[in-house]
């Protein structure tokens, strides 16, 4: 797993290494060496830099390329240095590498690369003035562009930008920040790394997890094993207006796809003689219903739990009454794992967080921004600023797994945080959601930690969209050719 630090985290751990003995400057040329061996240089070379610690780092890089006969000229944004940019900033003087002003109106076109040294990690909010000038400047040239720590405007804790640098390559400096996946990152950041400075997290990191950390969910099947082996799951879901939603579920096989021994489907009675042609190796339990909406009958949903060590539901279900009852009942009844989505989620919101708090089942939910704030009260811009301490202290208040959707996928237990990143922009159509319930139902029903299967069904829904769009492409492609795509997904692990 990679490590991955908040803004404040990152500050902690910069200082205490300092106060541990490693000065500012040594740290500040370790930077500067790490973006340049990283970097790819095609001649002259711009280094645009801010007056902070961040353009500290663009005049050791400046240094470094004078040291490699790579031709350079520093731009500043103003005439002003932190204490220990002004050290190295000072040192580019007497070198004699040209240094200027930023223009008015700066043209970057005759340069080969530039390097965005303007803002670092801590930068929040909206980008004015000079910077803005700079940024919207490199971002014309059609330069190579490589971004000290970050891109320039991006936020540091949320990945989100009102105007920011687009890189061809970004050096993350110590660690990564949660806005180098989040949000708006993926379409900002072609290409990322992180150097080591010698810089030790002050706290405890979240992490991304890789396909190596998601093969830990997939553990070797045995010969002396059976269906009941890799657990019997549920899906509730699908009304008169939404049946597709549960069919990409099941019928699409994104449970057994994803490893489960039985899928059991439940849905409205009169919507299982259109399910039953196309879900094969699934089975069928007609619920109770009024217009091919679900009614909530306790004694059905008695006989259908009994054996499920997993159960997704929402997916379709719709708005009614009724399908708050059964949610209610679930929670208050099933004692294996829970899965809640969409209809689900807009279901629970209307409750009481006790029926959550108190729950006998474990629960993980799997809201976009727009559902999490539905559910946690948090505007969706509070949401996406910095998503990870909200869903956070969300999961660990009402004590769920949270899962929390989107370009990159959140996922705490209160405790531990992970991230996924994988996924594309065609998965930006209906259905994609449904698909990922139907495969955590499925590494739900056989692993006991949730947060990993959680983590893991992020990671193979987002790599089978991939695989989807590198195939159909991303205009054409729909969420069933995602659930096609999972066994792919699964095999490269």
């Amino acid at each position: 797993m990679t490590e991955i630090l908040s803004v404040n985290a990152m500050r902690k751990s910069d200082a205490a290494t300092i106060a541990a003995g490693t000065p500012g400057v040594e740290l500040m040329l370790r930077a500067g060496r790490g973006i340049f061996e990283a970097g790819e240089w095609k001649p002259p070379v711009a280094v645009v830099c801010g007056t902070g610690n961040n353009a500290g780092d663009g005049y050791v890089l400046a240094l470094l390329l004078r040291e490699n006969m790579i031709p350079c000229t520093v731009f500043l944004l103003a005439e002003k240095w932190s204490a220990d940019g002004k050290y190295y900033y000072d040192k580019c003087v007497s070198a004699g590498i040209e240094i200027r002003l930023l223009p008015d109106e700066p043209d970057f076109t005759p340069y080969g690369s530039i390097a965005d040294c303007i803002f670092g990690t801590g930068f929040s909010g909206d980008v004015t003035g000079r910077a803005k000038t700079a940024i919207e400047a490199i971002n014309r040239s059609g330069a190579y562009t490589v971004a000290a720590d970050i891109n320039s405007g991006l936020s540091g804790d949320g990945g989100m930008a009102s105007v920011a640098v687009r890189s061809d390559f970004t050096v993350s400096v110590g660690a990564f920040q949660p806005g180098h996946f989040l949000n708006m990152a993926k379409d900002l950041i072609r290409r990322k790394v992180s150097v080591d400075i010698g810089i030790a997290p002050a706290e405890p990191p979240w992490y991304l997890a890789e396909a190596a950390d998601v093969k830990k969910a997939f553990p070797p099947r045995k010969n002396f094993s059976n269906k009941s082996t890799y657990g019997y799951v549920g899906l509730i879901g699908g009304s008169a207006r939404y049946i597709g939603a549960v069919k990409l579920a099941a019928l699409a096989n994104a449970a057994m796809r994803g490893g489960a021994g039985v899928v059991k489907l439940a849905a409205p009675g009169s919507l299982c003689v259109s399910l039953r042609p196309e879900v094969l190796e699934a089975t069928l339990f007609p619920l109770s219903e009024q217009n091919g909406d679900l009614v909530f009958n306790a004694a059905e949903a008695e006989a259908y739990v009994k054996g499920l060590k997993a159960i997704a539901f929402g997916m379709g279900a719709g708005l009614s009454a009724e399908t708050g009852r059964l949610l209610a009942w679930l929670l208050q009844n099933y004692t294996g794992a829970l899965v809640i989505d969409a209809d689900g989620l807009n279901a629970l919101a209307k409750a009481e967080k006790a029926l959550l708090k108190n729950a006998a089942c474990r629960v993980l939910l799997t809201p976009h921004n727009m559902e999490f704030s539905r559910l946690s009260g948090h505007s969706i811009a509070e949401i996406a600023a910095d998503p990870i301490p909200l869903a956070r202290a969300y999961a660990r208040e009402t004590g769920v797994t949270l899962l929390l959707k989107g370009p990159a996928t959140v996922i705490t237990d209160g405790d531990r945080v992970l991230l996924t990143d994988r996924g594309c922009p065609g998965m930006a159509t209906a259905g994609s959601g449904d698909v990922l319930s139907g495969v955590l139902a499925a590494l739900c029903g056989y692993n006991a930690d949730l947060l990993l299967a959680a983590a893991a069904g992020a990671w193979i829904n987002g790599r089978a969209g991939e695989l989807a769009q590198a195939e159909i492409g991303e205009i054409s492609m729909t969420a069933g050719d995602t659930a096609a795509h999972i066994p792919a997904a699964i095999r490269e692990l």
